[in-house]
């Protein structure tokens, strides 16, 4: 794939809490401008995004339990019907990292089987912020992902110690198998890093420098 055809790869990010309307518009232009998949934004932009982005190609993702994931499931669920009856296209939920490090798989399980209950088949993704997980637990909360038919599985939030990695990136793809996207977000901020992951497997990058990756130049500007 050549670098000039990587926009439609791009949720094109803005979710750190100091973001205000008028970067949600900024954000909202500059996708339109690239035709990125998709913006990713905080629940309460939503109707604004929606206002910017009526009548275009620009999807509206939001975030779910963001970003530490331990919420209870009713608040999850909650939120995410909410999200999508203001105008979310796709629903990117954290995980509750806390039950994998408990071994409360199951829970785990209920937790992401509600939210996506809750999609009504809105596109569903879960991230597992990979950087707190051993690879054992990554194969495993891929497994339940891919055994509930989720969307898509995603590495971070970018609020944590670490992102996106081409060898987590790999094993996701290598556990979920071809059918179910795999996001990669997090420190994602050149055209040369968002290449690997999509190379190792990703179908989807989440990050807050996709115009430098576009231009293929370097952003380090934010995490995410």
């Amino acid at each position: 794939m050549q670098v000039e055809n990587i926009a439609q790869y791009i949720d094109h990010t803005a979710l750190t809490a100091e973001k205000n309307e008028q970067d949600i518009i900024k954000l909202c232009d500059e996708a339109l401008e690239h035709q990125f998949y998709s913006v990713c934004i905080n629940p309460c932009h939503i109707p604004l995004a929606k206002q910017k982005l009526q009548h275009s190609n620009v999807k509206i993702c939001t975030v779910i339990g963001f970003p530490l994931g331990a919420n209870s499931t009713a608040v999850k669920a909650f939120e995410t019907q909410d999200a999508i009856k203001m105008g979310a296209e796709e629903i990117d939920m954290v995980i509750n990292v806390g039950w994998i490090k408990s071994g409360n798989w199951q829970g785990v399980k209920e937790d992401i089987e509600q939210v996506l209950k809750a999609c009504n088949g809105v596109l569903l993704k879960v991230i597992l912020e990979t950087c707190l997980l051993t690879k054992a637990e990554i194969i495993q909360a891929c497994e339940i992902c891919k055994a509930l038919n989720v969307g898509f599985v995603k590495t971070s939030t970018g609020f944590n110690k670490g992102g996106a990695t081409v060898e987590d990136i790999a094993l996701m793809r290598n556990t979920v198998g071809p059918h179910i996207g795999v996001k990669a977000s997090g420190g994602v901020r050149d055209s040369a890093t968002a290449m690997a992951m999509i190379n190792a497997g990703a179908t989807r990058i989440g990050a807050s420098a996709g115009i430098a990756i576009v231009h293929g130049l370097q952003d380090n500007s934010s995490n995410y």
